[in-house]
């Protein structure tokens, strides 16, 4: 009997990072060791800032397209003379606020073969969340994690499972300096104004009743801020910046000129206006949350992209797992600010996945659909919140125009579409967003639409009666045995109704058959 020859290691791993926000880009290339240690083979700051004119004119400005383009074309030298395996490219708020936003991106396609992602504030959130789970010991406590760009600020409750809820604010600092017409003012007048204007910053209410465990920061403004004050990082990279140490540092930077900064600072100059404003928003998030100081991990965006990749390219499943089970908690999160039915959401949740898990080959679907149904399901009923007559309508509304966690810009619409669909009409080609959609994104759409309205009616009265269920075809029939309690008299009433749209799909019919416990494949 001979041994199993060892795996090959997949390390050394070269991958690249692209963060175009609203104030820099940034561009990184490193080679990973092992998941979570790279050695950095190149990093470039580039100071276009996009987010000139953008939050004013909602148009991204020439040159600066042109700048941007220029720096795409530089790392794509750098992904060929290194090598890269891989590489994500992700525009913020700038490029999400424009309208010319989808010229910037054919640009760089056409010039430099990159394809540019435009991300919601949420998918920001998460990846400087991985970056900082990466470089600090979050055990399993909850902490309050603010990150501060040029166009918005990201604050959310993180912990080492994901993201639990998430806000984002338009409050970035790009966006404040030019609002508020700093140049126009002395900056004693800007520095009240923008204490005037921050004011109104909130977070949600109950955060005192479940205090986080720290308050963390990330961006570039807080990482010169600790460097300002003078805060040593320790063997992790990690500075602690003291409130009362950044009040002082804010009463210093009111009382000079942005070319005094530069000078006396050594900030650059785009760093030196917007210092102001961005010490200003951070003091504002410490009193709301009553810290004494900031965690300054020294890292963000760029490393989350990073992570990321790898975590992709090494365990897909693993990867696609994780993601999964944040993506439930985003749903959670959502459904819980509007008051929804959460035992029914979670339970036909289950039971969506079960009959996605079970009829694989007849529906083919992949993964990524898994995660949209799954969010789709928990939040299908939330248009309650607003009136239970055409609730499914509402659920579309919410839903679409919410901050959704670990779905991206695309995915969203396809959540909402397929919680709008459990219920009444099936799709039509004038719906709203459905009308958007190519062909196989309705299919898509339709496909998950299906499944969803089998679980849904399977707990047709909110009393999670259906306890598991087991999904085979008999010729050209959908058995669907369930084990439950009670007679289950409503739900094969609601499955006859609701499985028109699983025939008309994919040209089955549906049948309800009660089976006795078991101790049969388990339900997800």
């Amino acid at each position: 009997m001979t041994a199993d020859a060892p795996s090959r290691s997949p390390f050394p791993l070269r991958v690249g990072a692209i963060d175009v926000g609203s104030n820099a880009i940034r561009t990184v290339a490193a080679e990973f060791v092992d998941p979570n240690h790279w050695v950095e083979l190149e990093y470039q700051r580039f100071p276009v800032r996009l987010g000139h004119n953008v939050f004013l004119t909602r148009e991204l400005d020439e040159a600066n397209i042109a700048a941007t383009v220029e720096a795409m074309s530089s790392f794509r030298r750098s992904i060929d003379t290194f090598g890269l395996s891989t590489y994500r490219a992700v525009a913020t708020s700038a490029v999400r606020e424009s309208r010319n936003g989808g010229e910037l991106v054919e640009r760089i396609r056409r010039e430099s073969g990159i394809h540019l992602e435009t991300i919601t504030g949420s998918e920001e959130s998460r990846l400087a969340c991985l970056a900082v789970r990466n470089r600090l010991d979050m055990g399993d406590r909850r902490w309050l994690l603010a990150d501060l760009g040029g166009g918005s600020l990201e604050v959310a409750l993180v912990s080492s499972e994901g993201i639990h809820w998430i806000e984002s604010h338009t409050m970035g600092t790009v966006r404040l300096l030019e609002d508020l017409d700093a140049a126009s003012q002395s900056p004693d007048q800007f520095r009240d104004l923008v204490a005037e204007y921050v004011g109104t910053l909130r977070l949600p209410e109950g955060l005192d009743h479940t205090p986080p465990a720290g308050l963390i920061a990330t961006g570039g403004n807080i990482e010169a801020l600790a460097r300002l004050g003078g805060c040593p990082q320790d063997e992790s990279g990690v500075s602690r910046l003291p409130v009362q140490v950044l009040r002082e540092w804010t009463e210093t930077l009111a009382g000079m000129s942005v070319q005094e900064r530069v000078d006396r600072l050594d900030l650059r100059h785009d760093r030196a206006d917007v210092i102001l404003p961005a010490a200003l928003i951070l003091e504002r998030v410490a009193v709301l949350v009553g810290a004494d100081d900031f965690i300054v991990p020294f890292t963000g965006v760029s490393e989350g992209l990073l992570l990321d990749l790898v975590e992709d390219l090494i365990g897909p499943s693993v990867h696609a797992t994780r993601m999964e089970r944040q993506a439930f908690h985003g749903a959670l999160a959502l459904g819980r600010r509007f008051h929804f039915d959460e035992a029914h959401g979670r339970h036909v949740a289950r039971l969506a996945l079960s009959l996605f898990d079970q009829l694989r080959d007849l529906h083919g679907l992949d993964e990524p659909d898994r995660r949209i149904l799954l969010g789709a399901s928990v939040l299908h009923d939330v248009g309650t919140f607003l009136s239970h007559r055409k609730h499914h309508k509402h659920s579309l509304y919410l839903i679409h125009n919410s901050e959704l966690l670990n779905f991206t810009r695309e995915e969203i619409p396809l959540v909402a579409l397929v919680a709008r669909y459990h219920r009444r009409a099936e799709p039509k080609d004038e719906h709203f967003l459905y009308e958007s959609l190519g062909e196989s994104e309705r299919s898509r759409v339709r496909r998950m639409s299906a499944l969803l309205r089998v679980a849904d009616a399977l707990d047709r009265e909110h009393l999670q009666r259906v306890q598991e269920i087991f999904a085979h075809l008999d010729g050209d029939t959908l058995v669907v045995q369930v084990v439950g309690r009670g007679d289950l008299l409503l739900e094969q009433w609601a499955l006859r109704k609701k499985a028109r749209m699983f025939r008309s799909v994919f040209g089955v019919a549906v049948r309800l058959a009660l089976a006795e416990p078991s101790l049969g494949p388990s339900v997800i």
